[in-house]
């Protein structure tokens, strides 16, 4: 081989060397990925359930990329990706950045909705524990905030496609917040404690209207009153219980 050809294909391998190296580099070197590459390696993550490596993606794009076109749609995602991960806490810090950083985005309603979701689902949890233990040392903080989370939804975007499920879900949480006070409103009354069990059941009755608690409700402050001796008291929620709902007076003691 001439000398002129040998120089001519040592270059070219060097060149080829040069190229796979730098392309191995950038490979390797997150910093150096293009936005589009952090997003679509972190949609195929979400897709494939594993949500810790979705956060990183999403998180790093906004890193090396805070200015990107896929950067906003990935703040509001990686909100989600938190959710699947069971860290709500991080889910509804980060939907509230969303809010706070794009409030006029086609998409915040999405953004009200999952913090919603969050607190609906630890809520119902916290629900069920607290049905299965000492009542009155648990309030249903989460269950309530849900509650508060869809209403604002439903008011700040009545159009939006993610209401009838928020007014399913709430329609849900009324009834177990309903029966959660009955629970404490049966502790009370089991304590001696009637006048703490009518006040429970007055809640029942002015936050809870139209729920499957109501006539329960009624019984027992029925019950609480004669107990207390406010007799009056007592005939004016029985003749309620009487009118509405006839089947339940043989349940009054």
């Amino acid at each position: 081989m001439s000398p002129i050809k040998s120089l001519k294909s040592f270059s070219a391998l060097l060149l080829t060397t040069f190229l796979l190296g730098g392309c191995a580099t950038t490979d390797l070197d997150p910093s150096k990925w293009p936005a589009e590459r952090f997003y679509n390696e972190a949609k195929e993550a979400l897709s494939d359930g594993d949500y810790e490596t979705a956060i990183k993606r999403f998180e790093d794009l906004e890193i090396h990329h805070p200015f990107s076109n896929y950067t906003q749609q990935a703040q509001l995602e990686v909100a989600y990706a938190y959710y699947k991960y069971d860290e709500p806490d991080s889910a509804i810090a980060a939907a509230d950045r969303y809010i706070k950083l794009y409030p006029r985005a086609d998409n915040v309603d999405y953004a009200y909705y999952l913090r919603g979701l969050v607190d609906f689902e630890r809520g119902l949890a916290s629900l069920d524990l607290a049905l299965g233990l000492d009542v009155t040392k648990r309030e249903p903080k989460s269950a309530k905030s849900a509650f508060t989370y869809f209403e604002e939804l439903i008011k700040r975007f009545p159009n939006s496609q993610y209401v009838e499920d928020a007014k399913l879900r709430m329609i849900d949480l009324r009834n177990r917040l309903a029966t959660y006070e009955l629970y404490v409103a049966d502790y009370y009354m089991r304590r001696g404690a009637y006048l703490s069990a009518v006040n429970r059941c007055k809640e029942v009755l002015e936050n809870y209207p139209q729920t499957p608690a109501i006539p329960d409700a009624l019984v027992i402050m029925v019950q609480a009153y004669r107990q207390l001796g406010i007799n009056e008291l007592a005939d004016d929620a029985f003749k309620v219980l009487q009118l509405n709902y006839p089947d339940k007076i043989s349940t009054v003691k």
